[in-house]
């Protein structure tokens, strides 16, 4: 369910279902819609930075999802609470997309054309965002995605499909296929193979990784015959038993936690996983998936032992980011927040920069303030304040340095991840991908 929030205010508003909007619309926000669901925004923002989020709440990514989405909201009450953007308070309506490509687009559909947002933090899922994009760009509505790593979006963007209005602030999978690469070539794997979710993360990631371990002198045994699941998928044994046939050394899994439990719990039921090292990514990265996976007869955690890799946070703003977070929320972010944060905050600062609370303002100006030359900032309400003066800026993230190039892409560093035998998640290590 969406809700609004309009200086430091919630309210609620419906998501739209209903067929895709393809007409090209402006968004000057002048909409004030009330609906018939106790929408309820007493706040004049028609002169106001209206934005949205385009995120998980519910669905097969919802356990990450829901650590990232209150960034947003934390990033709105702060900008509001030091004079907003453009001299107005900002409006923030939030869409849960369900980790679905056709909720993601209705979503996209009634924040671009109802409530004719500027900019959108989502998505999530690379197959939700590639839908919401194909209706954000013709309605001029800048996407700025937290967590959508498909390297299909790079490609898109060199083809101009995007027109510059999508940008993310987690790195492409090709940069992380090729962490992950370097991480089984430095723990000895010389024999590998892959199963991964049928959609657009999951095949662009095995393409990406393929290429980068075979380089690094390594072989995947399934090559010729890829594993690849359906997302819906509610059983999985044939699909196990080939991801770990070959006699592999390990077995890089690209999945959603949800149905990826599903999958390496049957992988274990069946004893295929006896020998062999699980490597996971940022799709399962969450304090919940090992008890998802499962636990032995005998209470061990069947995912005990695995590895993984997830974009990590190295920003300047990293430590500020997490001290607000516990001061406001208490405990500390989840995946995937810092980045949201980010995503936010050059939604925000670029409408700032573009005096005009519009997409094609925004899309103008995400890279001259996320970019050298300019100030350097980690504060955005410090950010504002410059740009509200004339000044440039560069701003530096909690998630990284966010230099947003040509394509809507940036780089980053990567964590590495273990599961504990007690089943927690533990940080073990960082890489940086290297490029070959």
């Amino acid at each position: 369910m969406p809700k609004i929030h309009t200086a430091l205010g919630l309210s609620l508003a419906t998501l739209v279902t209903g067929f895709l909007l393809g007409a090209c619309e402006n968004p000057d926000n002048t909409n004030n819609t009330n609906n018939t669901n106790n929408t309820n925004n007493t706040t004049d923002t028609s002169q106001g930075l209206k934005i949205g989020s385009l995120l998980p709440a519910t669905g097969d990514l919802a356990s990450i999802g829901q650590q990232m989405s209150a960034a947003v909201p934390l990033l709105v009450e702060t900008v509001n609470a030091c004079e907003g953007v453009n001299g107005q308070p900002v409006t923030l309506i939030e869409v849960d997309d369900q980790t679905d490509p056709r909720a993601g687009a209705a979503g996209m559909t009634k924040l671009a054309t109802l409530e004719k947002v500027a900019g959108v933090v989502g998505s999530f899922a690379s197959s939700v965002s590639t839908a919401a994009v194909s209706v954000a760009v013709p309605n001029q509505v800048m996407m700025v995605s937290p967590g959508s790593t498909s390297p299909v979006f790079t490609e898109k963007a060199q083809q101009g499909d995007f027109k510059g209005f999508w940008a993310r602030t987690a790195p492409p999978d090709t940069y992380q296929a090729l962490a992950l690469a370097q991480l089984a070539n430095q723990k000895g794997f010389k024999r590998v193979s892959t199963v991964v979710i049928n959609n657009d993360y999951g095949v662009g990631f095995e393409k990406a990784f393929i290429q980068a371990f075979e380089k690094l002198g390594g072989t995947v045994v399934n090559k010729d015959q890829p594993v690849r699941y359906d997302p819906k998928a509610q059983t999985f044994d044939t699909e196990a038993a080939a991801a770990f046939a070959g006699e592999p050394d390990a077995v890089v899994a690209v999945l959603y936690a949800e149905t990826g439990s599903l999958l390496l719990k049957t992988a274990y039921q069946q004893g295929l996983t006896d020998g062999v090292q699980i490597l996971l990514t940022d799709g399962v990265k969450s304090p919940t998936f090992p008890d998802q996976v499962g636990k032995t007869s005998d209470g061990k955690y069947l995912l005990a032992g695995a590895l993984g890799t997830v974009p990590g946070s190295d920003g300047k703003a990293l430590a500020d980011f997490n001290k607000l977070w516990s001061e406001k929320k208490g405990g500390s972010p989840g995946e995937f927040a810092p980045q949201a944060w980010d995503a936010s905050a050059l939604l925000v600062l670029a409408a700032q920069a573009a005096q005009e609370n519009t997409g094609t303002g925004i899309a103008s100006k995400v890279r001259d303030i996320a970019n050298e030359p300019g100030i350097e900032v980690t504060d955005v309400c410090e950010g504002l304040k410059l740009l509200r003066d004339g000044q440039e800026i560069n701003y530096q993230g909690a998630s990284g340095n966010v230099d947003v190039d040509i394509n809507g892409d940036v780089v980053g560093v990567y964590d590495v991840w273990s599961v504990e035998t007690d089943g927690k998640i533990e940080v073990v290590d960082k890489v940086t991908p290297t490029p070959q």
